[in-house]
């Protein structure tokens, strides 16, 4: 066995039974994967507006924390969207969850239900 391609410096080492070790290497990748874990665990709320600009939370929050910013916008999550029917609105006192999306909609989008070309780009 060689190095791991995607850490070049990695060294092997042979091991208690002669076949070589790669403990550098799984060392690396362990610490990647956590790195990825924690990069998931943010909240992104998607701006609905213009823009469609995306706000990345690292701290946990409260709805009312986004929604009190955007007095004319409500918060929805991703989970709860179906075509057919209105987003529903997050509770203000709900914590945002760690690794899900949510949509801030302008209040006019309220008691619309959603089409499926909304829903595509929401989507994207």
């Amino acid at each position: 066995m060689g190095g791991c391609a995607s850490f070049p410096k990695t060294k092997t080492r042979k091991g208690s039974s002669g076949g070589q070790v790669q403990a550098d290497c799984n060392k690396q990748e362990d610490e990647l994967s956590s790195t990825k874990t924690k990069a998931n665990k943010t909240t992104k709320v998607i701006h609905m507006d213009m823009d469609g600009w995306v706000q990345e939370l690292k701290q946990p929050i409260q709805a009312k924390a986004i929604t009190s910013q955007n007095p004319n916008c409500f918060l929805c999550s991703s989970e709860s969207l179906s075509i057919g029917t209105c987003a529903p609105h997050v509770p203000d006192d709900e914590d945002l969850q760690p690794g899900h999306i949510y949509f801030l909609m302008p209040l006019s989008r309220a008691h619309q239900p959603l089409s499926l070309s909304l829903t595509c780009v929401l989507s994207l």
